[in-house]
């Protein structure tokens, strides 16, 4: 999941993404350390707060698809 880079070059800390996304900052953080993976809700919310799709968050490159 590329989560953690996209977040960082978004300037965002884990506490700002989980606000926006409605979260803590400790869900974020699993998600970041594949502790947990977001639900498929929150992974649009944070394909919308990062100005991203989701497979760019789970790392799928669109010609590797």
């Amino acid at each position: 999941m590329q989560l953690k880079q996209l977040r960082k070059a978004a300037g965002l800390t884990q506490r700002e993404l989980g606000d926006r996304v409605g979260v803590s900052p400790q869900a974020v953080n699993q998600w970041e350390t594949g502790v947990k993976c977001p639900s498929v809700a929150n992974l649009t919310k944070l394909a919308d707060v990062l100005g991203t799709t989701t497979d760019a968050i789970l790392g799928r490159d669109s010609a590797s698809a």
